[in-house]
């Protein structure tokens, strides 16, 4: 008999190509993918697994139960989401990938409200950039995911994804206090063509975002200093040491040393939820999705107030939330 957790290592195998891949994925250890292996490969009778320079590929006999595994942990998933549907209620593991800002500004209301109203479920939220994800949403990783996009650069979401929008989150440039633009109630991103900036890393979807965005305003765009956190970025912009976007979303204090100033062509990102479509019948997403919902017209509220603090009707506001998928 096939042990079912033993399939899923070796589905996490041929997924990620690799043992530390699997490992990650999965969230145990190297030794104990190698061991799982090790029992799946006794069970079977035949390698799975051969060496491969100083990893490891799967054999022919690997790929071919790989793709019966594939198969088999999706019926698996569709059975499990039936008979929760079946119950009604929401029980169990809900794997959540969220990213920085949805992790302060919508997460600690969603997971408590979960709690309050279904403590038979178990959300486990892990922060990962938008694009790393959606990704393990579509590999099973992940049960959903909070992601984003721009209002003039799109994400492409996978076909067997399902999305919901939550909400559209106002941006302003943070600057110093001592920069020139500093006391305008209002400002253009052409106006910043002679500053460096602080961005996020090179490759990610908002570094690309931002790069492309400047440019289409006819800046050649001087990126000096990359911090993933938001926080990180405005501490070096108090330090005087360039600009950066500040979103309105889960933003907190802002140091004493900068000045926040409302973009008047409305820079904008999208937020929303992404789940698989097979899993629309799980009570325990809908759940969540709901609960997000709620968060997020909080959220949208929130930002309002910010907006009219940094620059009244100039700076413009987060959109509410959503009422449906998008």
């Amino acid at each position: 008999m096939l042990n079912l957790e033993r399939l899923r290592t070796l589905d996490a195998l041929a997924r990620h190509g690799s043992v530390s891949g699997a490992a990650d994925g999965l969230h145990v250890t190297t030794s104990a993918v190698s061991q799982q292996m090790a029992k799946l490969e006794r069970e079977v009778g035949q390698p799975l697994l051969a060496k491969n320079g100083r990893g490891v590929r799967l054999t022919d006999a690997g790929r071919l139960l790989a793709e019966h595994a594939a198969r088999i942990i999706s019926q698996v998933e569709l059975a499990q989401a039936d008979v929760e549907a079946r119950r009604g209620c929401a029980v169990g593991e809900l794997r959540i990938g969220a990213f920085p800002t949805a992790m302060r500004g919508l997460l600690p209301q969603v997971l408590a409200e979960l709690r309050a109203d279904h403590p038979e479920l178990r959300p486990r939220v892990r922060e990962r950039e938008p694009e790393e994800s959606m990704a393990a949403v579509v590999r099973g990783d992940l049960d959903m995911a909070l992601a984003i996009d721009w209002h003039n650069k799109r994400m492409p979401v996978p076909a067997e994804l399902t999305r919901a929008h939550l909400l559209d989150d106002t941006l302003d440039i943070a600057v110093p206090a001592g920069h020139p633009l500093a006391g305008r109630a209002g400002i253009s991103l052409a106006d910043f063509g002679e500053d460096d900036w602080i961005s996020w890393t090179e490759g990610q979807f908002c570094h690309e975002w931002l790069v492309s965005t400047l440019r289409g305003t006819g800046i050649e765009p001087r990126i000096t200093h990359v911090a993933e956190e938001h926080h990180t970025q405005l501490a070096f912009v108090e330090a005087g040491l360039g600009v950066c976007v500040a979103p309105r979303l889960g933003r907190g204090p802002v140091p004493p040393g900068v000045r926040l100033l409302p973009v008047c062509d409305s820079v904008r990102r999208h937020v929303y939820v992404v789940w698989r479509a097979d899993a629309d019948r799980r009570p325990s997403i809908r759940a969540a999705v709901e609960a997000l919902r709620r968060a997020a017209s909080a959220a949208a509220g929130e930002a309002r107030a910010v907006g009219g603090e940094v620059g009244g009707e100039v700076g413009g506001e987060v959109g509410g939330a959503a009422g449906g998928a998008a």
